[in-house]
């Protein structure tokens, strides 16, 4: 479709397909939300917010403190206010490596098509 009007981004397209097809070894439940970067931005733009605050840190430990306990913060707000990103039953449908790794039948892309419509 936009090979014509990008003819540099075709050889790396190709050569990243397996990494951006790989969320379809996934449940379709887990989709979206593999899609979204918003937990990620959100605890970057906190750490930043924390550490831009200290400004200058004595030693490397200093930040790996902070950032550390900023961490370990956001686990456990996620485990104890059951703001589960994943459900334990969705999580319980996700395939073991061996299956992952088997040969399957058809285009992972043609799966990827069939299952969003």
């Amino acid at each position: 479709m936009l090979r014509k009007q990008f003819p540099g981004a075709v050889p790396v397209m190709e050569a990243a397909r397996d990494d951006v097809l790989a969320f379809l070894h996934f449940p379709q439940e887990h989709w979206r939300k593999i899609w979204s970067t918003n937990p990620l931005e959100r605890l970057n733009k906190e750490i930043k917010r924390r550490t831009n605050v200290v400004g200058i840190f004595p030693n490397d430990a200093a930040i790996v403190r902070l950032v550390g306990s900023q961490l370990l913060e956001q686990q456990e707000e996620w485990q104890l206010e059951r703001r589960r990103f994943f459900s334990e039953a969705t999580m319980a449908k996700i395939p073991e490596l061996e299956e992952m790794l088997k040969p399957t039948d058809g285009d992972p892309a043609k799966r990827a098509a069939v299952a969003m419509s």
